[in-house]
């Protein structure tokens, strides 16, 4: 069965969508669409601003979007998925794909997300950082014994997951990880806690967006980062969608779900091929271990 699979915030690069732009009548189109709903010229930003440009979450987030969802359009009916999941942010390039969204409502979610997190992050210094080489029980025991906000916030594959909090937290957090046999904990150039219980003010400011937002039938599953599980009903997709933001991101688990279910070929829609090695490792250890 064939899986298509979208990247999240970090996969950005400058130069990202300008061959799809100069190459496909359609995929330009699309970006002056962008250009037109957003009120700025993202293209300009995507195609020759610099790394610390493209890496602010309000101009990461709809670029790395736009690259995807844009990308999936230009394949036509090369695009027969049977199944699909985005890894955070990504998940909206996914609904997009399948019809769950309009492209033009798709664009604006992601948009006003990417405020209201950029405005989240402001609030109170927070960060991220990677962890490698322990298992998770080990990750989210230790997390919950600091006396601070400090959560898993992605599992992205055995042996890495992502820990996010205060700043303050995640250095107490680190050391203890360290300590405890972890490879590396390596702290994130990022702007803020994602997925974590300091982004409730900007999940609590999407959720109302959502809701107003027509949601339609996918025309296949979507493999949810909170569910896991291959969700087809629209109202449960905004649920999960809502929770999203504070609720840590299951690829690890999404992925060993859609193995299972028979998915045999991943594609990776977006820039980059982040989630394509973190894939390979979930297969292995799906393979070895013969989860189901």
């Amino acid at each position: 069965m064939k899986a298509y699979v979208f990247p999240g915030q970090g996969a950005q690069f400058v130069g990202m969508g300008k061959d799809l732009y100069e190459k496909s009548i359609v995929a330009k189109e699309m970006f002056e669409k962008a250009n037109e709903i957003l009120g700025f010229r993202i293209t300009d930003l995507m195609f020759e601003s610099t790394d610390e440009d493209l890496r602010q979450t309000k101009v990461t987030q709809p670029a790395i979007f736009l690259h995807s969802v844009i990308l999936a359009k230009t394949l036509e009916n090369d695009f027969k998925p049977d199944m699909v999941a985005g890894h955070s942010l990504g998940e909206f390039s996914a609904l997009v794909s399948v019809g769950v969204l309009s492209f033009e409502d798709g664009l604006k979610l992601v948009y006003k997300r990417a405020l209201a997190m950029q405005k989240a992050c402001e609030k109170t210094p927070s960060t991220m950082a990677a962890i490698l080489n322990l298992p998770d029980e080990k990750v989210e025991e230790i997390c919950k014994g600091i006396d601070d906000i400090v959560v898993p916030a992605n599992y992205n594959c055995p042996g890495q997951i992502v820990i996010s909090g205060t700043v303050s937290g995640i250095d107490k957090a680190c050391e203890e990880l360290l300590a405890a046999g972890a490879k590396r904990a390596l702290k994130l150039n990022v702007g803020g806690a994602f997925h974590s219980p300091l982004m409730e003010a900007a999940r609590t400011k999407l959720a109302n967006v959502i809701n107003s937002t027509s949601f339609n039938t996918p025309i296949c599953p979507v493999y949810q980062n909170v569910s896991t599980c291959g969700e087809t009903d629209p109202a449960v997709i905004k649920t999960n969608l809502i929770a999203q933001l504070t609720a840590p991101v299951k690829w690890t688990q999404s992925i060993q779900k859609m193995i299972t279910e028979g998915a045999t070929d991943f594609t990776e829609l977006g820039p980059g091929n982040v989630l394509q090695g973190l894939i390979k490792k979930i297969n292995a250890e799906v393979a070895t271990q013969g989860i189901s």
